[in-house]
């Protein structure tokens, strides 16, 4: 699907034709769309195609004019019952003279932040600027779902400590697995904006090197809150991999002493049930004393478990 929008008046409003000072929103483009983009702008179709792989690693590239930086994004799971909760998507922007296109897989988050006016002092046409925001956004983000990932963490923590099943901890690999995805993105996207800010390939003026500046700061905390987390996750899942065994063990010496104070009883009655001549066996009251005799015995060895604490 391509949609192309344009400011006027102020606002940012869909167009039907490519103009200048526009910007083109790619999403999963089939290859008739591709190539007649590629047709319409000039921009070479691998610039097109690129970024539509989920592998494609963040960088930048120039050719024939056209300037390709792909960003990593942070992407919620679409489906609840997805096992990993947190992944990441690239996201192709493409400056070529007087417009910019972007392109993804799938809709995209920063995008529709955009697309929304949740973004301040945003303009198509100052195409610079636009990609320094991507950038701020998406460092943004990236904190935005670390702090959600910590709270998922900790939630679970609270279920891990009474725990006997693999499912919490089942659960706790998968947010691990989001962090690594976030890890290896933060860290491509730190060396997509220093490149940025050395070769100065964007031509930045004073006030967007301050924006950059501020996006290098926020993805370095997102970088730093990521190597927190995972480390904090990390040792939790071998804490609580501790803890659910310990706690089976715990059922398992309760089942163990109550198997064992129950064979007392069982044992004085298979006693009493062989076919030999045995005390009482004539009294009328033999039924009351093996039952009370068993039944003393029984509640000596809790007794005797409670003190050693085996119970």
């Amino acid at each position: 699907m391509i949609s192309i929008y344009k400011h006027a008046g102020g606002k940012l409003g869909e167009i039907r034709q490519i103009e200048d000072d526009c910007w083109i929103n790619v999403v999963n483009p089939g290859e008739a769309e591709i190539k007649s983009l590629a047709e319409q702008t000039g921009v070479p179709q691998d610039f097109l195609t690129d970024a539509l792989d989920v592998d494609e690693r963040a960088r930048i590239e120039t050719e024939d004019g056209s300037v390709l930086i792909v960003v990593h994004t942070p992407m919620r799971a679409a489906d609840e019952d997805d096992d990993i909760p947190f992944r990441t998507i690239p996201l192709g922007i493409i400056k070529k003279d007087r417009l910019i296109i972007t392109v993804c897989r799938q809709e995209n988050e920063i995008v529709q932040q955009f697309l929304e006016g949740r973004v301040k002092n945003f303009l198509v046409s100052d195409r610079a600027r636009f990609i320094i925001q991507v950038f701020l956004n998406t460092s943004i983000t990236f904190l935005r779902h670390l702090k959600e990932i910590n709270r998922k963490s900790n939630l679970l923590e609270d279920d891990l400590h009474k725990s006997m099943q693999n499912e919490a901890l089942i659960r706790l690999v998968n947010i691990e697995k989001s962090l690594v995805y976030f890890m290896t993105s933060v860290k491509a996207n730190e060396i997509v904006m220093a490149r940025i800010t050395r070769a100065d390939v964007l031509r930045l003026d004073e006030l967007d090197k301050d924006l950059l500046d501020d996006a290098i700061t926020e993805n370095l905390q997102a970088i730093h809150m990521t190597k927190i987390y995972s480390n904090i996750l990390s040792g939790l899942m071998d804490a609580f991999a501790s803890i659910i065994s310990n706690n089976l063990n715990v059922v398992m010496k309760v089942l163990t002493s109550v198997t064992i104070i129950l064979m007392i009883p069982n044992l004085i009655a298979s006693i009493y049930g062989m076919n030999v001549e045995l005390p009482f066996q004539h009294s009328i009251n033999a039924f009351l004393i093996v039952v009370a005799t068993g039944l003393c015995l029984s509640i000596l060895g809790v007794l005797v478990f409670v003190k050693k604490k085996w119970l």
